[in-house]
């Protein structure tokens, strides 16, 4: 199986855990966090997905990582829907499988641009890095949920 095989892969899997696990969460609780300055759920969303398009932009762009984390927060501070948060997530996923889409290896093994963020790793690299980065996100939406009285399904069943 080639690399882009294997994060195409990789992202359908955390795409579908992710939406798993936090199906439970309706518009109603878009709102939510758990204490003060604390994101919302809809804002945890937002962020899941504003990180995987970070990653792949990281991993593709020739100045590499942006490092203006005001600027990212900012914008997912706007996120007061988890349905646009929930689409944006989806175009997220759909965008990474298009950069990841028919690339070859050879491509996918290239080092990315020197920097404090994964300077000098291969692209592909990043994969791995937003599969983690998605499943601490859903892992706190899952206590989001059974804040709210919900109890979220398992991840992993029904595969």
């Amino acid at each position: 199986m080639s690399l882009s095989q294997q994060a195409l892969t990789e992202l359908d899997s955390a795409r579908e855990f992710f939406n798993r696990s936090t199906r439970q969460l309706s518009e109603d609780h878009s709102g939510f966090a758990p204490a003060p300055g604390m994101m919302t759920a809809a804002q945890q969303v937002a962020h899941a997905a504003q990180t995987i398009d970070w990653f792949v932009d990281g991993a593709f762009n020739p100045a590499g990582f942006s490092l203006d984390f005001e600027a990212h927060m900012t914008e997912v501070s706007g996120c007061t829907s988890l349905a646009a948060a929930r689409n944006w997530f989806e175009k997220a996923i759909a965008d990474a499988r298009q950069a990841f889409t028919d690339k070859s290896d050879e491509e996918l093994l290239a080092p990315m641009p020197p920097g404090p963020i994964m300077g000098g790793a291969p692209r592909f690299a990043v994969v791995g890095a937003l599969v983690d980065h998605t499943a601490h996100h859903r892992g706190a939406l899952t206590v989001y949920a059974r804040l709210n009285g919900l109890v979220p399904p398992m991840p992993y069943g029904d595969m």
